[in-house]
C-alpha cells in the first residue's frame, strides 16, 4: 500500500548557506518562477528552512509569493521556553516568530554536533508541545548498509519517537529518509533502494500508529532535477529534501514541479 495520496512535500535546506545578498537574489528567483508556473499547494507544498539569522528575512521576502512557500528552522533547543540560555532558539521563540516547522535530527546534527536520542525526543517534545509540525529525519551511514544494518538503523530511529510522541501528535510530524552517504556527496540511493526504504519506513509507521497511513516521507541525499522525476514516480517516496540544489532557484523549482506533475 503506497502514500499515493499524500501531498508532496519539497523543502530547501539551506544548511549554513547562503550569505544574505545571495539569499535575498535566491527567494527573488524563486519567486520568479512560481510567478511563471505557480505550482497548486494542492499538488505539492514547497517550503525552504534557511538559516537562523535569516529566518524571519526570508519569511517575509515570500509574503507576496504567487504560491504559498513555507519558512522551516533547520533546528531548536533542547530547552523549552525562555530563559539565561546564550545561543538557543527554543520552540516557543519560533512559534512566536510564526515559524510553524522545524527540522529535527538531521544527519549533521546527529554526526557532528552530538546530537543524541535523548536530546533530539527532548527537541521533538517541546517542538510538538509548542504546536510546532516537524520534519524528522532519519539515515543510515555507508558502513550501516554495508553491514546489512540499513533498515534497523532507520526503523530503530522511528521507533525512538514513540517514547515521546503522543497518539495524536503524529498527524504533526513528516519523516525524511536520508542516507548519509548520500548527502553532499553527488551519490544518490537508486530509486529502487529508496522506495525499498521508504516502504520499510511506511510499514513501521503502520505498527507506532493509526496516522502510518497517511505521514509523508521525503527523500533526501542529492536529490537534482535530473533525478527527482525518478524519485518522484516511486509510491513511497511523498516529496524531497533538497541540500545544495535548493539553492538555486532553477534547480528547486524544477524538483517541485516534478513532484507535482508526477504525483498528480
Amino acid at each position: 500500500m503506497s502514500g499515493s495520496t499524500i501531498t508532496p512535500w519539497v523543502v530547501g535546506n539551506w544548511k549554513m548557506n547562503p550569505m544574505q545578498s545571495d539569499s535575498q537574489q535566491l527567494i527573488q528567483s524563486l519567486k520568479q518562477y512560481l510567478q511563471a508556473g505557480p505550482i497548486d499547494v494542492a499538488q505539492c507544498r514547497i517550503a525552504v528552512a534557511p538559516t537562523a539569522i535569516a529566518l524571519l528575512s526570508v519569511q517575509q521576502q515570500l509574503q507576496d509569493a504567487a504560491v504559498e512557500v513555507l519558512t522551516v528552522a533547520q533546528d531548536l533547543s533542547r530547552v523549552a521556553g525562555t530563559g539565561a540560555y546564550t545561543g538557543e532558539v527554543s520552540a516557543e521563540l519560533l512559534k512566536d516568530s510564526a515559524i510553524h516547522y522545524v527540522l529535527i535530527g538531521h544527519s549533521e546534527r546527529r554526526e557532528l554536533f552530538g546530537d543524541d536520542v535523548s536530546q533530539i525526543t527532548a527537541k521533538v517534545t517541546h517542538a510538538l508541545n509548542a504546536g510546532l509540525q516537524i520534519i524528522y529525519c532519519v539515515g543510515e551511514s555507508l558502513e550501516q548498509r554495508e553491514q546489512g544494518l540499513a533498515e534497523q538503523v532507520v526503523l530503530q530511529q522511528i521507533c525512538d519517537l514513540s517514547s515521546v510522541v503522543k497518539a495524536e501528535q503524529w498527524q504533526n510530524i513528516k519523516i525524511a529518509y536520508e542516507p548519509i552517504w548520500a548527502i553532499g556527496t553527488g551519490k544518490t540511493a537508486s530509486p529502487e533502494d529508496a522506495q525499498a526504504m521508504h516502504e520499510k519506513i511506511r510499514a513501521g509507521l503502520k505498527q507506532l500508529t493509526g496516522y502510518g497511513q497517511d505521514i509523508a516521507i521525503l527523500y533526501g541525499g542529492s536529490v537534482k532535477a535530473d533525478n527527482a522525476e525518478a524519485l518522484a514516480a516511486c509510491p513511497d517516496i511523498n516529496g524531497a529534501l533538497v541540500g545544495g540544489a535548493s539553492l538555486q532557484a532553477e534547480s528547486f523549482y524544477k524538483i517541485a514541479q516534478a513532484f507535482a506533475q508526477t504525483k498528480h
